[in-house]
């Protein structure tokens, strides 16, 4: 089953999207707040037209958002273009923390100031149901109910000063945006029980940026971040968990090239800065600028959009 929300209703128009892709209808429950906590989603009434500009984010203000950074080549990225070490604790402990739980709809503009280094992060995200306080990544799994993409917006300029206070973030991660349509596991090639095989695609600016395997080099699984979250407390329904930003490792554990170079690019610009900055000295490629467009999508094997479009444009306000 794909799901979506749609405006203006303050957590949108909960409807079931047709095999068509053209068409929907709306469910029995309201909103997907309220369906999570019943035992499915039923459509009623006649097919409306459904299209990606009259959505909000599936489930526009989850429960909580805990985002992961399950690949860890990206870490190590980040880490090694600054010349600082990778502690052997982030191999076997995942990253995680909890972000804000508003999102984005899949066209909503980015907005912010030139000077905050505005980045997106393409990831792949789930909503789970009432998840136990102490699961087991075995288990954990089986609460996911849906899957998504996410546009984890990075104001990369302000990192460094808010994490030196030694309390993670707040100002430098604004709301992420989510595709248009949430998917039940069951519905996707690509999943085997703990994580999605697939090409994440990204472009800016209409050229191809990003052409990462969600399911390479994925450290940390959604069983992994599930239960890394659950530890210490009970995961309500509507709980969004992001994998963080999908990363693969060149031929050899070298850090790739981008797609012009004859790679398969990256899935923020951060990662592609930093390669810059490891062979070249500097970064090169300049954070989001007015008026640049950035569109994330993961096709099936029919070259059809699975989740459909996050397509956004960058506002720069005063």
């Amino acid at each position: 089953m794909r799901i979506a929300s749609l405006k203006p209703m303050l957590d949108g128009q909960l409807v079931i999207v047709e095999d068509d892709g053209e068409t929907c209808r709306r469910a029995t429950d309201a909103t997907l707040r309220i369906a999570l906590r019943e035992e499915g989603v039923i459509p009623f009434g006649d097919p409306i037209p459904f299209s990606a500009k009259e959505c909000c984010a599936p489930l526009p203000n989850a429960a909580q958002f805990l985002d992961g950074s399950a690949y860890v080549n990206h870490v190590d990225l980040v880490r090694r273009a600054r010349g600082a070490a990778m502690p052997a604790s982030f191999w076997t402990d995942p990253l995680m923390y909890q972000g804000c739980a508003s999102f984005m709809g899949p066209q909503d503009d980015i907005a912010g100031q030139a000077d905050w280094g505005i980045d997106f992060e393409a990831e792949i995200a789930v909503i789970t149901r009432d998840v136990p306080m102490g699961v087991t990544a075995e288990c954990a799994a089986s609460y996911i109910v849906y899957v998504m993409l996410l546009n984890d917006v990075s104001l990369r300029n302000l990192i460094a000063a808010e994490l030196s206070k030694g309390f993670g973030f707040v100002q430098s991660k604004p709301a992420s945006a989510c595709s248009p349509m949430a998917v039940t596991p069951d519905e996707l090639a690509g999943w085997d029980g703990r994580k999605l095989h697939g090409v994440l695609k990204v472009d800016l600016n209409g050229q191809p940026f990003g052409r990462a395997d969600a399911g390479q080099d994925m450290t940390f699984d959604f069983g992994d971040l599930i239960a890394h979250a659950a530890k210490t407390r009970h995961l309500p329904a509507g709980t969004i968990i992001g994998s963080g930003t999908i990363s693969n490792q060149g031929m050899g554990g070298d850090p790739g090239q981008p797609i012009a170079h004859g790679g398969i690019g990256y899935s923020c610009i951060a990662e592609q800065r930093m390669v810059e900055t490891l062979q070249a000295g500097s970064p090169e490629t300049p954070f989001l600028q007015d008026g640049d467009t950035v569109r994330i999508w993961m096709d099936d094997s029919k070259g059809i959009s699975i989740f459909g479009d996050i397509e956004q444009t960058v506002k720069i306000t005063v």
